[in-house]
């Protein structure tokens, strides 16, 4: 098993967040920021409401309070009515942040940094995917470098923590309630908040009522192949309808849609998507699910499991290449992931015995997998075939170099 954070590190009790909780320290993203800074003049820091964005910025940059602009203060937006003033190069960095809410500024953005590529010079924070924030298109092609923050890691907080994660999720103020019914109450107000007000100010108008029930039976989905038409049959709107919910979702980050991969095989092989609720803790709330010991009655138990397993490794390795695979004669794998020049799989089961199946023996063959790593919810590293290995979802999630060895 994995050493436990230090309480210097992680739970430091000198530095207290603004609620009087212990505030949570978050070096591999720090340190992911740092490296943006250093190596761009902009850095685009994008994650879903209320995951730490502008807490992360305030412990690596600490701006100045004039050098950070909050596009929801509308005094803030009249400060940018004359934004080359407003952003000029005064060797501090300028932090704008919610940035979705006013993309036209990319323009004056591209201008200002022509003129000075000095790296660090910009961090721009936004509750949206890139292309909604307004850096997809190509305005700031290479000058600006993305990093994305989820909720808490496991490495944050201490694998010791690990059922907490899970029940609650990695959204800070969820995660650190003081208790279950107050972690409820909080993700509660955080999916009416994010339907009736967020989401229209990403500029999607549907309403809070379709998008409600959109989002409570996407989260019965979890896990599964994307079936537009039966969601759509669900809840009586149509099949074009719930593409445009489902990719709004994405592109406020609180949904994954995970792509097929597709090797050159003869076998039929699924192309659609897999679909995530990505916060496992909003997951369970759209679930109705509150305490732990629902979650162990539920039937969506080994979906959420392999949910939040799957988030952690995403954070933990990268999204870039991310896929899983599946044929339609019923082989699959959860993820396959590229990792240091090597083709990585993973399948994730909520249990302590991991045992070979024939199909990781298919998947290690038609995908040419390096290795494939079964993540479980025991405490043990084992060999279980060639190329096949048992190690520890906390193993995973917490050591220095997990994979080292395979």
């Amino acid at each position: 098993m994995a050493d436990e954070p230090s309480a210097d590190t992680v739970m430091d009790a000198s530095e207290q967040a603004p609620a009087g909780r212990p505030f949570v320290e978050r070096p591999d993203d720090a340190a992911a920021l740092r490296a943006a800074m250093a190596r761009s003049p902009v850095t685009l820091l994008t994650g879903p409401r209320q995951a730490g964005k502008s807490t992360l910025v305030r412990r690596v940059v600490d701006p100045s309070p004039a050098a950070v602009f909050d596009l929801e203060d509308y005094r803030d937006l009249a400060r940018l009515a004359e934004p080359m003033l407003a952003l000029r190069d005064t060797g501090a960095t300028i932090v704008i942040d919610e940035a979705q809410r006013m993309s036209e500024l990319f323009e004056s953005l591209r201008v200002l940094v022509d003129e000075s590529r000095r790296p660090g010079r910009f961090v721009v924070l936004g509750s949206a995917s890139p292309d909604l924030v307004g850096l997809g298109s190509e305005s700031l092609a290479g000058r600006v470098t993305l990093v994305e923050l989820a909720g808490f890691r496991l490495s944050d907080i201490g694998a010791s923590r690990l059922d907490d994660l899970w029940v609650r999720g990695g959204l800070p103020e969820s995660f650190l309630a003081a208790d279950d019914e107050a972690s409820n109450a909080w993700r509660d107000d955080y999916i009416a908040t994010f339907l009736e007000r967020d989401l229209a100010g990403f500029g999607f108008r549907f309403p809070a009522t379709t998008m409600r029930r959109f989002w409570t039976m996407l989260a019965h989905y979890h896990g599964q192949t994307w079936n537009g038409a039966a969601i759509a049959r669900s809840i009586d709107v149509s099949e074009a309808t719930v593409r445009r919910l489902v990719d709004a979702l994405t592109d406020a980050l609180v949904v994954r849609q995970l792509p097929a991969w597709f090797a050159n095989i003869s076998k039929r092989q699924v192309k659609a998507p897999r679909v995530y609720v990505r916060d496992c803790g909003l997951l369970h709330r759209l679930l109705g699910i509150g305490t732990r010991l629902d979650l162990e009655r539920h039937p969506k138990l080994g979906s959420s499991w392999e949910g939040m397993v799957l988030e952690q490794l995403l954070a933990r390795f990268g999204d870039t290449a991310a896929a899983f695979w599946s044929t339609h004669s019923g082989a699959e794998l959860d993820l396959r992931l590229e990792i240091g020049g090597r083709v990585i799989g993973f399948e994730i089961k909520r249990t302590e015995r991991p045992s070979t199946t024939k199909s990781m023996h298919n998947a290690i063959a038609d995908l040419s997998l390096d290795h494939l790593v079964i993540a479980h919810a025991g405490t043990h590293r084992f060999d279980l075939a060639d190329r096949i290995t048992a190690v520890a979802a906390t193993d995973l999630l917490t050591e220095v170099d997990p994979l080292a060895g395979l």
